[in-house]
């Protein structure tokens, strides 16, 4: 079983983003549930969502205590929160910023790990581009399809057209398809440029 914990604040789409991420692992045939935590529910707070993601039936239905990868929609929670608790040594980070894990003060906090699986993608500026609204979850879809390999490219766009195809029009899963495919690419450089550095 695969377990991402995914940070961010309300009005960001993080739960929208756990749903996705469990309708495009559907779409490979393989289990998966998703779920949010709140806190106080209002628009900036810190949010919380989790998606498990197996080969077999899920049952448990507590919080993700120990994921495998993480993804932070707004590097802002990386002071406030312990983004980084439970986190497996060998785990998955991506962040959405267009600084370094050094410029953000990370740098010793991974050292040790694989660098081809610490991976930011400036993911406000990618929903700006294609959406026009600065939504970063659906970007970091596509980033996190290129840095865990746990799902296809394409298994995402076919989350994304379920989500916004019937209730939108089909400009709305456009744009967010060229958001998360050019965040896929973007984070494919990065992790061939840290194997080759």
């Amino acid at each position: 079983m695969f377990q991402i914990r995914i940070h961010g604040r309300g009005g960001q789409g993080v739960v929208t983003a756990a749903e996705m991420l469990s309708i495009a692992a559907f779409e490979e045939g393989r289990h998966a549930q998703a779920f949010p935590s709140f806190g106080s529910e209002r628009t900036g707070a810190p949010v919380v969502a989790f998606c498990r993601i197996a080969d077999k039936e899920i049952r448990l239905r507590e919080p993700i205590m120990e994921p495998d990868a993480i993804i932070i929609q707004d590097p802002t929670l990386l002071h406030q929160v312990d983004c980084f608790a439970g986190l497996k040594q060998d785990g998955y980070i991506l962040i959405n910023t267009t600084k370094s894990f050094e410029q953000l003060g990370l740098g010793d906090f991974v050292r040790d790990w694989h660098p081809e699986r610490l991976c930011t993608v400036s993911a406000t500026e990618l929903g700006i581009k294609h959406v026009g609204r600065p939504v970063p979850n659906v970007p970091l879809l596509g980033g996190f399809a290129a840095v865990s390999g746990l799902i296809k490219l394409e298994s995402v766009a076919k989350a994304i057209e379920d989500k916004f195809g019937d209730k939108s029009s089909s400009k709305v899963a456009q744009g967010n398809i060229a958001a998360a495919t050019e965040a896929y690419n973007i984070v494919r450089k990065e992790m061939e440029d840290a194997v080759h550095a």
